[in-house]
């Protein structure tokens, strides 16, 4: 075992004594206290809200409509590494994913464009009634988005080292990294060069001719974004969710849980307490102690103070480091950093309760169709992206929103009862500004406008609605703590990625406070579901931990015994 020695509460040391506490219950902060514990420590994970999953969650918002159930904020897996599920054995706990339809949309003119993720002819063929030389180039994006995962896709599993240091164990993670990317030559060099700077405009231009098509690939650019397609760096934000499961090497493999997102953490949380992890809700954290630059435990709300020497915070890295932490024990360039880190949204998350499927025009008809498995978007072109987006900068609500549904129910039957359907709204935009205030009566209003718009393309859907839940950007942060109501913990701009995330010098998951690790979505890896923060948060206390033994048998000093602890 490792830390601890498979410690207990009788070792001498007290019941509020732990060789970890991880602050936040949402899935990364689950998968670290499952990996924790699995590697014997003793280890607690404290929750703010009275249930565990954060933005991975499943609700039942309609009481007058028993047995129907929601996935309240995200709505869709993926990124989710084969190593995380097997090392945790999240199917023995009920982990079960059906995989996701094609994307669809549909025009008010009465066409569609239906794009699978698996049968090249059916695209081949869609996309032709539009334009044959799109047609033949999409074989070749796919192939060119596909070589580009086998190099991004590893890197979201790799800790960033501290490039620039002079640090002789910096310099060789810094080669190492090197050594890993030694198969980019200078075509692919540059690729990645468009990934991080282009805008989403201009690349869907330099393929492709068609507005409907391009329409359907501006999607995946601006989920979740403070920027439209016509900003620098969306090209990386499609690649980012294009990615798909990274551990199987599948290309945007995205898919429903059954019972909804709040089963996913749900099965974490039975795996990080059948290793023996302690799981507190209602246990919202005031500070993190410390002691001489050293961790020491936190304090909770209530008083309650507990000790160890391995905190994990999974929170916002500015509730993290400047509510938690007195930003006066922490460098000021460090502090500066973590001020300056941008994260505004806009998002709007709507939830609907169906008496019937969509009809749409395009595709007619009630009963299930292979459209309804998928992503059912209202994103009539790009420039009908823009327009919302320079709405929300101009300070008002998209007059014509952005909207990217789903129904899960279609797929998963465990979530409502037979003949009502669930459908997921994530849409955009309303002013960053609105995370301040609730703005009820404008959300709703700017709901109105989302059904209005999907209404062009399916009539039938206002008339269907039983039951709606709109939830914006104050929602986000008051009850999930995504401060901005920003769904990635910090916007994934160019500026904010990779060793700069969230701040330079500390992108490996280790902090300025010895013993103090972080594992959020504000990390390198961050934004969508997928644990990878939790699970390399998790990893850099280990390899801390095995370090500083190394170093007590008579070992090397290390980096890591240094500045982990």
């Amino acid at each position: 075992m490792v830390m601890g020695q498979g410690s207990s509460a009788d070792d001498g040391r007290g019941s509020n004594a732990y060789d970890a506490i991880v602050v936040g219950g949402g899935h990364n902060g689950l998968v670290a206290a499952a990996y924790l514990a699995r590697a014997g420590a003793r280890t607690i994970c404290l929750e703010a809200r009275a249930k565990t999953g954060g933005a991975a969650d499943t609700s039942a918002p309609w009481p007058e409509l028993p047995g129907v159930r929601v996935t309240t904020y995200s709505y869709v897996v993926s990124l989710l590494p084969s190593h995380i599920v097997a090392d945790l054995s999240l199917a023995a706990h009920g982990y079960r994913v059906h995989p996701m339809g094609p994307y669809y949309q549909a025009w008010p003119d009465g066409s569609s464009l239906t794009l699978t993720a698996d049968d090249a002819r059916a695209n081949h063929d869609a996309i032709a009634r539009f334009s044959r030389r799109d047609a033949d180039a999409m074989p070749r994006w796919d192939a060119w988005l596909s070589g580009l995962a086998s190099v991004l896709g590893p890197l979201l599993t790799t800790a960033p080292p501290r490039l620039g240091s002079k640090r002789p164990p910096d310099v060789w993670d810094t080669l190492r990294l090197a050594w890993r990317l030694r198969g980019l030559d200078v075509r692919r060099t540059a690729d990645v060069t468009r990934l991080f700077t282009m805008s989403m405009n201009d690349l869907l231009d330099d393929w492709f001719e068609s507005e409907q098509v391009k329409a359907c690939l501006t999607v995946n650019g601006i989920i979740g974004t403070w920027a439209g397609p016509a900003s620098p760096g969306t090209a990386y934000v499609m690649a980012h969710h294009s990615i798909g499961d990274v551990g199987d090497g599948h290309l945007g493999s995205w898919g429903f849980p059954e019972g909804g997102m709040g089963a996913v953490s749900d099965a974490i949380r039975r795996a990080a307490e059948g290793f023996g992890a302690t799981v507190r809700t209602s246990a919202p954290v005031r500070r993190v102690r410390t002691r001489s630059g050293r961790v020491t435990g936190v304090a909770l709300e209530s008083g309650e103070e507990l000790d160890a020497p391995v905190v994990v915070t999974t929170l916002h890295p500015k509730t993290a480091f400047l509510s938690q932490l007195d930003p006066r024990e922490l460098p000021e360039d460090f502090v500066e950093d973590i001020r300056r880190y941008k994260t505004r949204s806009g998002v709007v998350k709507i939830n609907l309760a169906l008496g019937e499927l969509p009809n749409f025009r395009a595709n007619p008809g009630t009963s299930p169709q292979l459209h309804h498995t998928g992503a059912l978007e209202l994103c009539l072109s790009p420039e009908y992206a823009e327009r919302a987006f320079q709405d929300a900068r101009a300070g008002r609500a998209a007059t014509a929103p952005f909207s990217d549904g789903v129904i899960p129910t279609v797929l998963d039957k465990t979530l409502a009862p037979e003949g009502i359907h669930v459908l997921s709204l994530f849409t955009q935009w309303v002013p960053e500004s609105w995370s301040a205030d609730p703005h009820r009566e404008e959300l709703e209003a700017y709901a109105d406008r989302v059904l209005a718009g999907y209404a062009e393309l399916a009539p039938n859907l206002v008339g269907s609605v039983l039951a709606r839940q709109v939830l914006g950007p104050w929602d986000l942060e008051t009850e999930l703590g995504l401060l901005g109501g920003n769904i990635f913990h910090g916007e994934l701009s160019a500026e904010q990625l990779f060793h700069m995330r969230p701040a330079p010098g500390y992108a490996d998951y280790r902090t300025p406070i010895h013993g103090l690790y972080q594992g959020s979505s504000g990390t390198h890896g961050g934004g969508g579901v997928c644990g990878i923060p939790g699970w390399q948060a998790a990893r850099a206390v280990l390899e801390d931990r095995r370090r500083l033994d190394a170093r007590l048998r008579g070992g090397l000093t290390s980096r890591g015994a240094r500045r982990g602890g």
